[in-house]
């Protein structure tokens, strides 16, 4: 009975044994073929393709930006290091090179160690095939009851994986689609990310930081927890030695060393020259929509015109400028500044607001609404250097928004159109709109140079003289231009150049009257002006709004001596596998807006406003001895700061303002093109000045003036009424007149 029961117990344990051999198998079985998800063939396998983030390189071949979905760049398995794939291996699976997929030493190790253990040291039990695996097919179920099929199923992939790829391949594969966390894919993004380095530069070090990261991407990242990084990346450097990658002393020697980033962050929002990645953007879209590709996963690589350093130069002294130009903007207006006197103008501005909107629609009556608003609490508001943690309300972010001034710059080769330098606001993360080709803005004095074009295309000559005196025209509802200088002006007659130089209003509305509204107007469509312009005696004034990137097109066309070049920014797309798919054309016609000799005599006039001028700053406070010619430019109410300037390479165009029109500087001495917006390019130049790389630049010169246009220049700046008509005349009566066009 007794042997009945032992051979009853054997075979019990038999069958049941067999269940637990057989039960898996079918399991396994049923998943394989499908019968919990269909899994993916080893035709798709073979087939793999990745979303790739489309590059954005400056005009020297840095990567300035990227545009996608997922920022990744799939590299070739020979750019990855050694060091990285033996960090990876060292501490995600050791046994990588042995394994067809799944490791069951490694699983069983795993279970006793990790688990039972707690030693963090033994790593992870799935093998990096199944990682790829989970990768490129993520667990859309996460649920307990699910665990054990995606591990199956994961099993299962892997082992196909393996049947189609090499260990390399496959490496190369899990590389370059593992997640780094902040929407970051892969190898080459992360190590671009991180520290600014390709993938094929990374240091040990380095490597083994990126690698730490993959068992938990935001609890490992170096930027938000240095600490924990360190740590998990010496943990990895441990896992190397102990594999015979690095030597003890290598070991011992970079767990000593400090961890060091380089992040860049290539969000949108952040970077070099984020207005004008925007405008690139919004160029490639139609072409990208006419060629069938697509701008956020077809990985493309834009080449732009823009020059690197000269951006990152333009971007640190535009922030120096506004800093310091902010503080005397502030002190200027005081205590009866508008932000903070004007209750009913933060209040109109307010209830623009989406916050004002939500509350009103709430149903809040409006003392309920202001008291809502009025509410402080912890906020972030910008500053020109960095974001300034503050307790503040609604109320008092859009005195705080209100009160910025912004800015738009731009520098442009004018031999061929292509852009160098681009600045469309002080902060594009909270100012999304772009001062160099959005917005338009009464250009002031800056008009001058092409109302004096357009005279001397009519047959006015550089030597006539134009009296300064101010005059009332009666048909123009007793407008009245006049200069801001001494009154001994009424007794000057200006020839041209000495009128440019000291931007004298009256000679240039009696120069415009001469030469004809239409006239002036055609001259400026001539040189690449295609805003509209109002046929009224004001525009001689720069009464015209303009944008900024069409006074670049129009300057340029005066640097160029008379031929119109069209501002461009992007120079080649080349496809993921370098095939040039677009590359600029140069312009095979030449469009001439002006005589070379108006645009040389134009070009001399603008080169005594920089020298002793109103824009003599440039020499004065500068030291600039650079040949430069120049016109500054300020608007009605100081509303509008304006400097352009031609050097023979180079055009750079600026506006200082704020983006809140009913607000302006409270003085011309801090509004006045001068002081608020030659700076940006003045500074600028310095530097540019004490790099050899610009040398091409800030070393050209103008061609020298012919014999006969020197002649032409040739007359005394200034002619004085007689004594007897200075003695009778009274300066304050203005002469009535009408004017003519």
């Amino acid at each position: 009975m007794q042997k009945l029961n032992k051979k009853k117990v054997v075979k019990i344990v038999a069958i049941s044994a067999g269940i637990l051999i057989v039960l898996p198998l079918i399991f396994i079985l049923l998943v394989n073929f499908g019968a919990f998800g269909k899994l993916p063939t080893k035709e798709a396998l073979a087939n793999i393709e990745h979303q790739r983030a489309s590059e954005i390189y400056s005009a020297d071949s840095i990567l300035i930006g990227k545009f996608y979905l997922n920022d990744r760049q799939p590299i070739p398995f020979k750019n990855m290091p050694k060091n990285l794939k033996e960090a990876l291996i060292a501490i995600e699976d050791e046994r990588f090179y042995d394994h067809s997929g799944t490791d069951l030493k490694s699983m069983f190790r795993v279970a006793l160690k990790s688990v039972l253990l707690g030693d963090e040291s033994s790593g992870g039990g799935s093998t990096i095939t199944q990682q790829l695996a989970k990768n490129l097919y993520p667990r859309r179920e996460r649920s307990n009851n699910n665990l054990v099929i995606n591990k199956v199923k994961e099993m299962l992939m892997a082992n196909r994986i393996e049947t189609i790829y090499t260990k390399d391949e496959i490496l190369a594969l899990y590389l370059n689609t593992v997640s780094f966390g902040d929407n970051t894919y892969g190898i080459e993004a992360a190590s671009r990310k991180f520290f600014n380095t390709g993938t094929d530069s990374l240091k040990t070090e380095q490597a083994a930081v990126l690698v730490g990261m993959l068992k938990a991407t935001y609890g490992y990242n170096p930027r938000v927890f240095p600490e924990k990084s360190r740590v998990r990346r010496n943990l990895v450097l441990y896992n190397m030695y102990r594999n015979g990658f690095i030597s003890e002393q290598e070991k011992d020697s970079l767990t000593a060393l400090k961890l060091k980033l380089n992040y860049r962050d290539y969000d949108h929002n952040n970077g070099l020259a984020p207005y004008f990645r925007e405008a690139v953007r919004k160029e490639l879209l139609p072409w990208c929509q006419e060629n069938e590709v697509n701008l956020y996963t077809d990985g493309l690589k834009i080449y732009t015109t823009l020059n690197y350093e000269l951006q990152q130069l333009a971007e640190k002294n535009m922030l120096s400028h506004l800093e310091n130009l902010q503080i005397q903007f502030e002190k200027g207006h005081g205590s009866n500044a508008p932000w903070l006197s004007n209750p009913n103008l933060i209040k109109k501005i307010a209830k623009q607001t989406l916050s004002y909107k939500k509350l009103k629609k709430a149903g809040l009556k409006e003392h309920q609404i202001w008291d809502s608003l009025s509410v402080k609490r912890p906020m972030n508001l910008p500053s020109y250097i960095e974001d300034k943690e503050v307790n503040a309300s609604t109320l008092d972010s859009i005195a705080h928004f209100i009160k910025f001034l912004n800015v738009g710059s731009l520098s442009v080769d004018p031999n061929n159109g292509a852009i160098r330098s681009w600045i469309g606001g002080v902060n594009y993360n909270y100012f999304k709109y772009d001062h160099v080709n959005q917005s338009k803005r009464q250009v002031g004095s800056t008009f001058k140079p092409i109302v004096y074009l357009a005279a001397l295309e009519q047959g006015v000559q550089p030597c006539d003289y134009f009296s300064a005196r101010e005059v009332e025209y009666e048909n123009l509802k007793g407008w009245s231009p006049s200069n801001s200088g001494d009154k001994d002006e009424a007794y000057l007659n200006y020839s041209m150049e000495e009128a440019l130089t000291n931007s004298v209003n009256t000679v240039t509305v009696k120069i415009l009257e001469k030469t004809g509204i239409n006239n002036v107007i055609e001259q400026a469509k001539k040189m690449g002006i295609a805003t509209e312009l109002p046929k009224e005696p004001a525009i001689a004034l720069g009464a015209g709004e303009i944008k900024l990137i069409e006074m670049a097109k129009a300057y340029s066309s005066i640097a160029n001596y008379g031929k119109v070049s069209q501002p461009y920014f992007i120079q080649n797309i080349s496809s993921v596998n370098d095939s040039l798919l677009y590359t600029h054309k140069k312009e095979t016609t030449t469009r001439t807006s002006l005589s070379q000799e108006n645009a040389a005599i134009i070009i001399n006039m603008m080169q005594s406003v920089v020298d002793r001028g109103t824009a003599a700053r440039i020499r004065n406070t500068y030291g600039l001895s650079n040949d430069i010619a120049g016109k500054t430019g300020t608007t009605q109410n100081n509303k509008d700061a304006w400097f352009a300037a031609i050097t023979p390479k180079l055009v750079h165009i600026t506006w200082v303002g704020l983006d809140q029109h009913e607000i302006g500087f409270s003085s011309t001495a801090i509004g006045q093109g001068a002081n608020a917006a030659l700076p940006v390019f003045a500074k600028l130049y310095k530097d540019m000045n004490g790099k050899p790389e610009f040398d091409s630049i800030t070393k050209a010169k103008f061609k020298p003036l012919s014999t006969a246009l020197t002649n032409k220049l040739s007359c005394d700046p200034i002619k004085r009424d007689g004594f007897l008509k200075r003695l009778f005349t009274n300066p304050n009566k203005k002469k009535k007149k009408k004017f003519q066009d």
